[in-house]
């Protein structure tokens, strides 16, 4: 599979160029998402791409979004290139698998996190406070253990280059009013907690995730990507073990390379070696097969 770094579609504007997505606007309603195989890091966007990963993320998204339907609506229309409008057919190549025809939404101005174990800026938190975002949690955790039970914990949406900020619950009912921030906090957990009961099932810890939502017509919808190893940690359950950082499915992998190369954390990346990027997209498509059952060309 060719890579696809960036995208070029003449008959529609592009409205956002995201570290890996590209949207276009179809019409006042509808947009265009494309998941391309650019990969980020630290915030950095690598100047080489992961082939296939783009598709990857987007068909873990669908799947994860089917299996909520239930519990909440989301914005995808189609993701077939032949049941888009008709100047996209003669981009197929390009966007089939890795692409959605979606609802516009507006988005809400948090980061929706959910941990169901003690990691990264939690961890980091934790260890300075006793606390993350406002909640309490025991004395004596270990890294990586899995919390009494999973916490809402949202963020601020930092602009590309910058850092997203943890926020108290009291911060996010200032930014949505208590009520919103009351339905998304149940509504994440709700979403988490089955995906982590599922995913255990098939060796995948999910140990925290980052939902968007959106509203479209006063309705909460859920939007963008969900539960990739994008948005997400995961991790195999066999071998883990608390009290240490654990292997991973998502990109930690590459992040470590990173480290190791002597990334200063900074733009611009580094080139990303063959073999490197052989390797974290085997993790992509491992964690695909775990999660569905099923193979994916990419």
């Amino acid at each position: 599979m060719n890579a696809v770094t960036q995208t070029d579609i003449k008959e529609y504007p592009l409205v956002s160029q995201g570290k890996v997505r590209d949207i276009y606007e179809i019409d006042d309603q509808t947009l265009l998402i494309v998941t391309t195989d650019r990969i980020s890091a630290f915030d950095v966007v690598m100047p080489d791409p992961i082939p296939g990963k783009g598709v990857v993320l987007n068909q873990i998204t669908l799947f994860w979004m089917d299996m909520m339907k239930d519990m909440v609506e989301n914005h995808i229309i189609a993701s077939n290139v032949a049941d888009y409008p008709e100047p996209l057919h003669k981009y197929e190549a390009e966007l089939q698998g890795r692409s959605v025809l979606v609802k516009k939404a507006k988005p809400l101005p948090i980061e929706c996190i959910v941990r169901g174990y003690i990691t990264g800026s939690g961890w980091n938190d934790y260890q300075k406070t006793g606390t993350v975002c406002g909640h309490d949690l025991p004395d004596g955790l270990k890294e990586s253990e899995i919390l009494p039970e999973a916490i809402f914990t949202p963020s601020t949406k930092a602009e590309l280059g910058d850092h997203d900020e943890n926020i108290t619950l009291e911060k996010a009912a200032e930014l949505l009013g208590d009520d919103m921030m009351r339905k998304v906090e149940k509504l994440a957990l709700n979403i988490y907690t089955r995906a982590r009961d599922y995913a255990g099932q098939r060796g995948i810890l999910i140990a925290d995730t980052k939902f968007e939502f959106g509203i479209v017509d006063d309705r909460l919808i859920l939007i963008d990507e969900v539960l990739t190893p994008d948005s997400s940690r995961f991790w195999p359950a066999e071998g883990y073990e608390a009290g240490k950082s654990q292997p991973s499915f998502d990109k930690q992998y590459f992040r470590d390379w990173l480290v190791k190369s002597g990334f200063n954390k900074q733009p611009p990346g580094p080139s990303i070696p063959e073999n490197v990027a052989d390797a974290t997209k085997a993790k992509y498509l491992e964690a695909y097969r775990l999660l569905t059952g099923k193979e994916l060309n990419a």
